[in-house]
């Protein structure tokens, strides 16, 4: 088995909340488990998790995020990034319960683009995403009253990445933006650009300030100077009206918490400590972090890279170390290193682990339907408007 020694990297004092055993107030949902969990000691859980999705069997389709742990992907119908797996979800009608072991944002996207008839269950309700809680609703309702006084709301066109909640979508929606992923966020601000007459438009981009810097700096050729940084925590989102006024991007001051500890030193300290390495990184990474990056793309990008690469070929790979640690052991014959020294999991992620599950799937085997993530109408209109603009995206 791979460990985090292995990768190279070294535990820290937040090792604990990192791994999902201790609770992040800033970041979590702090939702207390509605049932008895099974002990995370007992070694039965495998054989539990097994013979209760036997019970369930076509009624049950369990999804598995990337960064999920391993002893809970093991049990995924699919793996993927968050978009895919709602994807996956919504071809699946005839599943009565579709079991999302990843984040909150993430079941609410799965139960907007599925049926009525099906349930959406999360088996941790305190499994939330903090950049996605860097949004509220009444913050960037706020933000869009601020452009309207400084005369620039009708010229801007919001363009909200997939890691975002069902009420930003929904804004997103009402507002004629679109959605986005890492891996089609160049469409979506050539489309957004589009939406106006040339030259005058603008993009609201929530909520993750790097991604949308890097699309609009690294791919569109914009400059940095063309983006302003909109802080929800200061009046105004410590802008002028003539800094709105001359800006291309208005990026919202939201970061992934894993992908935004990865610094320039961490590639500096790499390259001097394995000679011919290619640094590979998430878009989510801080704007230097990827210009100093051999690669960059997203989480289904950087595993198609791993899995192409030649035999003998190192890696530094600036994404989520369960990720990283199981693209290390399923390519043995590759060095494949984390980019930082320090323990880097996402720690609500890992809020999802296998007596969650047990306890999710055993519920359901029995009758109750538990934790169940469901998104109101309207919202649920406006974010689907939203989504569907991603789909057509040319």
């Amino acid at each position: 088995m791979t460990t985090a020694q292995d990768l190279d990297v070294t535990p820290t004092p937040l090792a604990l909340l990192l791994l999902g055993r201790e609770a992040d107030p800033s970041s979590e949902r702090g939702v207390d488990c509605p049932g008895d969990l099974p002990a995370p000691s007992d070694p039965g859980l495998v054989e539990r998790a097994r013979a209760a999705k036997e019970r369930l069997g076509e009624k049950v389709f369990v999804l598995g995020h990337h960064y999920q742990r391993d002893e809970v992907i093991q049990f995924a119908d699919v793996t993927g990034d968050s978009f895919k797996l709602a994807q996956q979800a919504a071809a699946r009608p005839e599943a009565e319960y579709i079991v999302f072991c990843g984040v909150h944002f993430m079941a609410e996207s799965a139960d907007i683009l599925t049926t009525d008839a099906q349930a959406v269950v999360l088996p941790d309700l305190a499994a939330g995403c903090s950049m996605a809680d860097m949004a509220t609703a009444e913050q960037v309702a706020e933000c869009w009253d601020v452009l309207t006084e400084a005369g620039v709301a009708d010229a801007t066109v919001p363009v909200s990445y997939m890691n975002s909640s069902a009420d930003i979508k929904a804004f997103t929606g009402r507002h004629g933006g679109t959605i986005c992923t890492s891996s089609n966020a160049e469409r979506a601000l050539d489309w957004a650009f589009a939406q106006r007459e040339a030259g005058a438009g603008k993009v609201l981009f929530l909520p993750d300030q790097h991604l949308g810097r890097n699309t609009a700096v690294r791919d569109l050729g914009l400059s940095p100077g063309d983006c302003v940084l909109y802080n929800p925590h200061r009046p105004n989102g410590g802008l002028t009206a003539e800094q709105l006024r001359a800006a291309k991007m208005i990026l919202w001051r939201g970061h992934c918490s894993v992908h935004g500890r990865f610094s320039l030193d961490s590639v500096d300290e790499v390259r001097e400590r394995i000679p011919g390495v290619n640094v590979l990184v998430h878009p989510e990474c801080k704007h230097e972090v990827v210009a100093a990056a051999d690669q960059v793309g997203s989480t289904e990008h950087i595993i198609k890279a791993l899995d192409a690469a030649p035999a003998g070929s190192k890696w530094a790979v600036g994404t989520e170390l369960n990720l990283v640690r199981r693209l290390a052991k399923r390519h043995p014959d590759k060095e494949i290193v984390f980019l930082d020294r320090t323990v880097c999991f996402c720690s609500t992620m890992n809020r999802i682990d296998l007596p969650h599950l047990v306890w999710a799937l055993e519920s359901l085997a029995d009758g109750k339907l538990v934790n169940r993530v469901e998104v109101d109408k309207e919202t649920e209109h406006f974010a689907r408007l939203a989504l569907e603009r991603m789909l057509a995206l040319p």
